[in-house]
């Protein structure tokens, strides 16, 4: 269980550290991170409430904080124990239940106000309204050193989440057959997701199919949701869990028919560059240098061109987060950081490979939260 008491005090340590007299956290990672106020799985567009842009908590360095809330979220939406919670009525005025906060938790007439850096505008100019003086900055500089290492009570949520979407993967496998269509697969993958315990996919479950018969090139996902998998063809698995408000992300690869030496070779190659990466994870090195650990192995056997991407990024109460292994970040690796490590080899009309891992930094190098499925697998 976090201890979200410790969590809240080294906040407003670091607050009063930056001078910054009002932290406003919407519903987010960052909220759930702090209070345990989980958030909602995503709609496709806003489903929103008068007054909606004040739910949050507003935190002051020196006392408790304030949770606000429109009456329908109270209601419906959220049980709230444990904090001051002021309910917005639903023919209330937002600004001036914000204003009330404001005074309520001291801050000035010309404040330093620190919001998330995907707040909602509405907040800002809401806020703007009350104190006109007021000096907006971002909450990045506060929340995400502390998201930034996962203690052990994280680490084994984490590790539950890789649980439950390799395990999505190991039902999935026998469900697959020459002639389904990619939607066959996300309904599949998603329903095992939610069999096994998710709360929600992670992200968007997506698959990067590749053969000679099919026009999958990246821009066209949609486009080709409904054509049928036919052989020889290769599916590569991206998808991820959510649990206790953690993410996963995960990939493998399966072929459709015979793969034939070069797939292999690509598959052997791809493994080989993951375990390089992993091991590369380790105290000390930069985010650059386990990047460049890893894309050599597939650049050293000619497929330098075909490895597209960075190596990984940052993961945890966002599926992805700062920092990212790619060539440009310096970022020096600390153990407790995790990221995922996925190289991948990817040929439009020919062939795609990638694997998927979420993996911790240790002082001697990585340690994956999941490790099952390492032999390519044939759906012959």
């Amino acid at each position: 269980m976090p201890d979200y008491q410790t969590r809240l005090s080294a906040v407003q340590q670091s607050m009063a550290d930056q001078g910054i007299d009002l932290l406003f956290l919407q519903r987010s990672a960052n909220l759930h991170y702090l209070t345990g106020i989980p958030r909602e799985e995503q709609n496709f567009g806003n489903t929103m409430y008068p007054g909606e842009w004040l739910s949050g908590a507003w935190i002051a360095p020196d006392r408790a904080p304030i949770l606000s809330m429109p009456r329908m979220l109270a209601d419906f939406h959220l049980s709230v124990t444990g904090y001051d919670l002021r309910v917005l009525s639903d023919a209330a005025d937002p600004a001036a239940l914000a204003g009330d906060l404001l005074d309520a938790l001291g801050a000035p007439a010309t404040p330093t106000i620190a919001l998330d850096d995907r707040a909602w505008a509405e907040t800002l100019l809401g806020l703007q309204t009350q104190r006109p003086g007021a000096r907006f900055i971002s909450a990045a500089p506060t929340m995400r050193p502390l998201r930034l290492i996962k203690d052990a009570d994280e680490l084994a949520i984490m590790r539950q989440a890789g649980a439950i979407t390799e395990a999505a993967f190991r039902d999935t496998l026998p469900k697959l057959r020459h002639g389904m269509t990619t939607l066959d697969l996300i309904s599949e993958v998603d329903y095992q997701l939610k069999r096994h315990g998710s709360t929600a996919p992670s992200f968007v479950t997506s698959f990067y199919n590749m053969g000679v018969n099919h026009p999958f090139d990246f821009h066209n996902r949609e486009a080709t949701l409904l054509m049928p998998l036919d052989a020889p063809v290769s599916i590569s698995f991206d998808f991820g869990a959510v649990y206790a408000g953690y993410c996963y992300d995960y990939g493998r690869s399966v072929f459709f028919g015979d793969p034939g030496p070069e797939y292999h070779r690509v598959h052997r190659l791809v493994m080989s560059a993951q375990g390089a990466g992993i091991a590369a994870l380790r105290g000390g090195n930069t985010c650059a240098q386990a990047d460049a650990t890893a894309r050599a192995v597939i650049a050293d056997a000619g497929y330098g061109e075909a490895f597209r991407h960075r190596l990984g990024h940052g993961i945890g109460m966002d599926v992805h987060e700062p920092p990212f292994l790619t060539a440009t970040d310096t970022t020096v690796l600390r153990p407790g950081m995790c990221f995922t490590v996925e190289p991948s080899i990817f040929i439009p009309h020919q062939l795609g490979c990638r694997v998927e891992d979420v993996v911790v930094v240790r002082e001697d190098g990585g340690e994956p939260l999941t490790g099952g499925f390492q032999q390519l697998q044939i759906v012959e």
